[in-house]
């Protein structure tokens, strides 16, 4: 069978892309995980990537690589599913009508979309070209019982497959609606591939120092015991040495703390985890999902406004205990029309005898006139969105915040990440595409209600001299 280096450097097959200077590295990494003996600047590379000092003995069952910016990432995808689909025959372990597939699975529709871009490339070559089938949306089917596929992250989207192989593109940057997926499709990946006896690949850049390629980073980088789990680490000039220098410098200049990141391929030190999700939970209430109004009690409220599109206009309201409990009676999100959300929820807002409502300081002057136009007062809120999360995460920390059992506003909450500036001042937002629509009114309304128990309470009466 022909080796997966030697598809990289036959020029009959893809050497012409694959066999060049510019991608020794990832032969050296590839011929390695695959178990296949190395020379001495292959080996020089194997241990400069991965930490380890010596050879490897075989071949390993799963890849995880961290790589910066622009090394080839997406392309040695491609090679690996076209490798494992077209140059490995899985028939004598397959049932009658199985198939063995190839999964890539990407962070988004758009990714994918460029996957298998890649992919159909590759099959383009005349050798290759005779073995597919059948062209499909998500990707190829071809004649010896394989097929390639296109997903985007989701473990209910892998389940039922017999797996030959999965590759993970931008692993560290999967996020759905506040969730992160990964340790969850990777739970579900594994069985899938036990049957054929399939590869796991995950290749990304880093990000933050969470989720599954930090822990396989963490568990198995330079470790020569690991003999079925290989990590490596390469800054993308050593992947792609065609990068000018001066790209790394210019960015590294502009903020040192993406960059190491993005092009030299490091954790970022500056990101961690805002709230965990220990404290989140146990601030919800088992139910009701919301509280419906009782007299006797004041009610104030906090809404994120939008524009309409991805975002969620979102509405929380709530109240404080006379033991200083905040309670979040309830948070509503809806996306559609604004001024007929705006409507909706002053509604909501007169059921529970509230007046007023704050919100961003710097929302769109439309949000304050559509509320006015309501009957209902916009005031700023009591601080811009990282003062209102500092604030909320004291009151969770403290125990006096009751939340309503919301599982998108709990992903939201946990998904927050703290970032320090260079000027050392703390960010508190929600990761690079995602939202946190439903976070921001619940932190708003916690912060409202805080400022509210610290205010100074002025007395009115008669003072008697004694």
């Amino acid at each position: 069978m022909v080796s997966i280096v030697e598809t990289m450097t036959d020029p009959q097959l893809f050497g012409p892309t694959f066999g060049g200077d510019s991608f020794a590295a990832w032969r050296a990494l590839l011929g390695a995980f695959y178990g296949l003996p190395l020379d001495d600047d292959q080996l020089e590379t194997f241990q400069t990537l991965t930490g380890r000092e010596k050879a490897p003995v075989g071949a390993f069952d799963e890849l995880w690589l961290a790589i910066g910016r622009r090394g080839g990432k997406s392309h040695a995808a491609a090679l690996v599913a076209t490798f494992e689909a077209a140059f490995k025959d899985h028939r004598a372990k397959l049932a009658p009508g199985e198939v063995a597939t190839v999964m890539l699975l990407a962070a988004d529709r758009a990714q994918a979309r460029t996957l298998l871009r890649y992919v159909r490339g590759l099959f383009e070559h005349p050798m290759l070209k005779p073995l597919v089938a059948r062209e499909t949306a998500a990707g190829l089917e071809l004649v010896n019982r394989s097929a390639i596929e296109v997903h985007t992250a989701s473990h209910r989207a892998v389940r039922g497959y017999t797996l030959a192989a999965v590759v993970c593109d931008e692993i560290a940057f999967w996020h759905s609606d506040g969730a992160r997926p990964d340790a969850e499709v990777i739970a579900a990946l594994r069985p899938a591939l036990v049957t054929l006896g399939g590869k796991l690949v995950a290749i990304s850049s880093p990000y933050s120092k969470r989720g599954e390629l930090w822990n396989s980073y963490r568990r198995h980088f330079g470790q020569d015991d690991s003999t079925r789990v290989l990590v490596a680490q390469a800054p993308s000039p050593a992947m792609n040495p065609t990068i000018p220098q001066h790209v790394i410098d210019d960015a590294m200049k502009d903020d040192a703390a993406r960059a190491s990141a993005e092009w030299l391929a490091q954790f970022r030190a500056d990101i961690e985890q805002f709230l965990s999700v220990e404290v989140v939970t146990e601030a919800m209430r088992t139910e009701p999902l919301s509280l419906p109004p009782r007299s006797g009690l004041r009610y104030f409220a906090f809404v994120d406004p939008s524009g309409g599109g991805a975002d969620e206009f979102t509405l929380a309201i709530g109240h404080a205990e006379d033991a200083g409990l905040i309670v979040v009676d309830q948070v509503v999100g809806r996306r559609g029309n604004p001024a007929a959300i705006t409507g909706e929820f002053c509604d909501l807002l007169k059921e529970y005898r509230i007046g007023t409502v704050r919100g961003d300081r710097y929302a769109a002057e439309w949000s304050r006139t559509e509320f006015r136009r309501n009957g209902i007062a916009y005031l700023d809120a009591p601080g811009v969105r990282s003062e209102l999360y500092l604030s909320m995460a004291s009151a969770l920390q403290a125990g006096r915040v009751e939340l309503p059992p919301c599982e998108k506003l709990e992903r939201q909450l946990v998904s927050l990440e703290r970032r320090t500036t260079r000027g050392g001042r703390d960010i508190i937002d929600h990761p690079p595409g995602l939202h946190d629509d439903r976070g921001n009114a619940a932190a708003g309304l916690v912060a409202t209600l805080a400022a509210q128990r610290r205010a100074p309470k002025i007395l009115i009466g008669t003072y008697e001299h004694r």
